[in-house]
Parts: C-alpha cells; sequence; structure tokens
C-alpha cells in the first residue's frame, strides 16, 4: 500500500508555469514518517502551517530543520520527492479550446499517473491512497477529474501491478491538516521561486533585493545542496535523467520538465531571450 500527497504551485510564472509536487510513502514506513515529521516540527516550536510564503528571518532556522528531516527521510528511502512544471517556450499544439480550458487536470492527471514510476514499483500497489490539496474547480470538473484519476486502476500496466484506488481512495484535504503537504510546500516554493528568478525581484520603488527574499535565496540553496547530495550533478531546470526506466520509480527525488508531444517552441520566452 502507498501513501502520496499531492500540491500544486504557481500556474503561470514569468519562464516556467504548471508545478506540482508530491511525495510518496509506502505502508511499511507510514508510521515512521508521520511521527518524525511531527517530532521536528513539535521541537522546533512551529505552531502554524509550514508554507513557503512564511519564510523569514525569524522561521529560517526552523525551516532549515524541516528541510533537513525531509531529505534524512528520502536519502533513508523512507519516502519518494516529485516535481514536476513546464517551461513557458513549449506550448502545447493539437489542443481543443476544451482541453485547454482543462489544463490544470490534464497536466495534474499526467503528473500523478506518471511521475513515480508506478509501473516499474518494487512492491505490489494493492492499493493506493492520494491526498490532494485542494482542488480549485467547480463540482463538476472536480468530479470528472477525480473520475480520471480512480480510472488508472483500469490501465493495463497498472492492473497487472495489482493497482486498486478504493472509493475513499482519493482525498481533497486541507494542507493544515496534513504534514507531508507543508514539508512538500517549501520544497515546491524554493524550486519554483528559483526557477522563475523571484530571488531576483526588487520591491517596488528599491534599488536592491529585500532581506525577505535573501533568506529565502538562503533556504534555496540549502534544499539544493542537499538535493545534490543524492545527484551531484543536479540541473533544477531538466528532467531528472534515468539510465534505466525502473529509476522513475527507485529514484527517491525527481524533477520533470514537462514537454508536450505536440508542442510550439518560443525561443522568445527563455531567460537568454528576456536578456
Amino acid at each position: 500500500m502507498i501513501f502520496i500527497w499531492l500540491d500544486e504551485s504557481d500556474r503561470h510564472g514569468e519562464f516556467y508555469s504548471n508545478f506540482y509536487g508530491g511525495i510518496l510513502v509506502s505502508s511499511k514506513h507510514h508510521r515512521e514518517v508521520m511521527e518524525r515529521m511531527r517530532s521536528i516540527v513539535n521541537e522546533v516550536g512551529i505552531n502554524d502551517e509550514i508554507k513557503w510564503q512564511k519564510v523569514n528571518e525569524y522561521h529560517y532556522e526552523k525551516y532549515l530543520r524541516v528541510v533537513d528531516e525531509l531529505f534524512d527521510l528520502a536519502k533513508e528511502g523512507k519516502l519518494k520527492i516529485r516535481i514536476f512544471f513546464r517551461h513557458n517556450q513549449f506550448t502545447a499544439s493539437r489542443l481543443t479550446p476544451e482541453e485547454k480550458k482543462a489544463e490544470y487536470q490534464m497536466l495534474y492527471y499526467q503528473f500523478i499517473k506518471f511521475a513515480f514510476g508506478l509501473p516499474y514499483a518494487d512492491e505490489e500497489l494493492d492499493s493506493m491512497t492520494l491526498f490532494i490539496d485542494e482542488i480549485p474547480l467547480r463540482q463538476s470538473e472536480r468530479d470528472e477529474f477525480l473520475s480520471h484519476i480512480r480510472g488508472m486502476a483500469n490501465d493495463p500496466v497498472l492492473k497487472r501491478k495489482g493497482l486498486t484506488i478504493a472509493d475513499d481512495g482519493i482525498v481533497e484535504v486541507n494542507s493544515k491538516q496534513h504534514l507531508p503537504l507543508q514539508f512538500m510546500d517549501v520544497i515546491l516554493g524554493a524550486i519554483c521561486f528559483k526557477l522563475n528568478e523571484k530571488d531576483k525581484l526588487k520591491a517596488e520603488g528599491e534599488n536592491k533585493i529585500g532581506k525577505r527574499t535573501l533568506v529565502k535565496l538562503k533556504l534555496y540553496k540549502h534544499i539544493n545542496a542537499r538535493i545534490r547530495e543524492i545527484y551531484p550533478n543536479f540541473n533544477i531546470g531538466v528532467t531528472t535523467p534515468i539510465r534505466v526506466q525502473s529509476d522513475s520509480w527507485t529514484q527517491v527525488y525527481r524533477h520533470w520538465s514537462f514537454i508536450p508531444k505536440y508542442h510550439i517552441r518560443d525561443s522568445s520566452r527563455t531567460k537568454r531571450a528576456k536578456k
């Protein structure tokens, strides 16, 4: 049995958009992961929701400990972290107006189904429970979206792996009640922050970067260093390389820079062109 917590960040950024993040924990590690997350939060004295937007000088040391605990758990093989985003220079072509309108659902579905390498799981997927942070869709759109996710259990490959999703196996939740979502918010926020060069933004009327932005940059650099402990040649803006297909499951941390199969490329939307 596996549990996956799913979060999203910026739908539209200057250079990168459609950010999704997830943390996967198998049932054999579930209790330890949850206990260690609660323990570190209590130890450092965090009493409110953990969010990237709250990073400041006061929270910095506390959030540093949270990040370290998350990556310690990942390095020990107790959980897997996945990040998904799309570079704005690649725009999907051959989409109907309805498909363009459903971009959020379509990309989220791709992330859930493929980012974790489920077809290559080295354990039986007898049951999967998804905890999805609040879904910003109308009821009818939300129901259709969740129906498509449940349909994953009918995929021939995943069906052979034994994947089942119970009627109550997809849960829309409030991140305030789920520490994995809060931990993920910090990582996802940091990646979005750097890829969209928010570290270079200056407050209106100011000639220098603000203190809070500098603290966020410092935390991002620490996160990057922890990732590089796992992958020394880590490149934040590209899909994490694999040697064999099963790496998509076994790797504890992965980025997926999504490029639509049929797309139009606009090089004027790159960082180099902006400069």
